[in-house]
This record gives structure tokens, sequence and C-alpha cells, in this order.
């Protein structure tokens, strides 16, 4: 193959596989209504990809004869190995929060006095119309026919939002104290609390 395929190279790929032949503008449109819920994409990489893996052999591109000239990828066989052999190793990255809001939460004490409350409210704001949104289209798509695949990582970005709703929630109402003894849970051994040695490994 002689390429080195990353998560957006496997995107691509399957979005291709998903829906056929693709123009990168096609592409860019099912981002949007897709999985660009879930996984942010720039939308530049969708003109750049297909052409790398179709240099690589793992799609086939073909132009309009006339007109635009508009340029449609589909999956070669090597391509569809090559999602197949993806989709067959369960390994993942970690997962990862890079929440710009939780860097700010770690360096509050820095700030003034209303710096947490207004970066709770505001946060709590974010999250409800993102959980909003995804409950609309979680509705809209959960009983069409032969989706549920596709739809199933919309279940997990609702609860996540759930979570940060309700975590948020508790920082505007209780303030940190409050939320962190809202949610201490009892330890294996039934102690509770936070773990012996924590207060010394935390950062700072």
């Amino acid at each position: 193959m002689g390429i080195t395929l990353s998560s957006s190279s496997y995107l691509v790929l399957g979005l291709i596989g998903l829906r056929g032949p693709s123009s990168s503008y096609q592409l860019k449109r099912a981002v949007d209504r897709s999985v660009g819920y879930f996984w942010p994409f720039p939308h530049s990489q969708l003109y750049v990809e297909p052409k790398r893996l179709a240099e690589a052999g793992l799609l086939a591109e073909s132009a309009e004869a006339g007109g635009r000239r508009r340029r449609t990828y589909s999956l070669t066989p090597e391509g569809r190995a090559a999602l197949r052999d993806w989709l067959a190793d369960p390994g993942t990255e970690v997962f990862q929060v890079r929440n710009e809001a939780e860097l700010k939460l770690f360096f509050s004490e820095l700030g003034d006095d209303g710096t947490v409350e207004r970066l709770a409210a505001a946060q709590v704001r974010y999250h409800r119309e993102r959980l909003d949104g995804f409950r609309q289209t979680l509705d809209r798509l959960v009983d069409v026919p032969d989706l549920e695949k596709r739809v199933a990582p919309l279940v997990l970005g609702v609860r996540i939002e759930e979570a940060c709703v309700s975590f948020w929630s508790d920082v505007r109402e209780a303030g940190v104290s409050g939320a962190l003894s809202r949610t201490r849970v009892a330890a294996p051994d039934g102690s509770g609390g936070v773990p012996d040695g924590a207060a010394e490994r935390a950062p700072g």
C-alpha cells in the first residue's frame, strides 16, 4: 500500500463505503450530517485525503467530462480490504477529552471571584444546546430502518452531554467544593472519599 492510514483516511473510506461513489463536496455534507457530531473533521481534508487514497490505489477516481469536471471517488477492492482490516482490529486510541473549559477550571483560582460561576453557567448553556440538538437528531433517525449502527454513537453523545450538564450544573449551583462532595463515590472497601495519597499526587 505504501502509505500510512490515519483516522481521517478511514473516515473517508468508511463514508464512501456506506454511501457509494462520492465527491469531496458530498463527503463534506455527509460529515456535517453524521460523524461530524462526534468526530470534528477539517473540511479541507475531504479534498486532500481522497486524492491521496486514490494515488495509493485505495480509491478509484473519475472526473466529469464537462462542466465543473467534478471528481468522484469509489472504493477499490484494496480500499475495502483496508477498511475491513481496520474494523477487525478492536484496538483504538485512548479516549481523550480536550476541553478548554476544563483547562480554565483547573486554573480558575488565578481568576476573580466570579470566574467559576461564569464559566459553569456558560458551559451549562452550551452543553444543553448540544444535548437538545443530539436528542432532536436521534428522535428523527432512531426509527429509520437499517440505521441503528450509524445512530448508536449519538446515544453515547447524549449520555456524555447529560453528564456534562450534570457536572457543570453542580459547579454552578454548589461551587467546586459542592460538586466534589456530590460526586464522592464509596471506595471498594466502603471507606469512600478520595484514595489515600491522592492529595500528594495532585498536580501543582
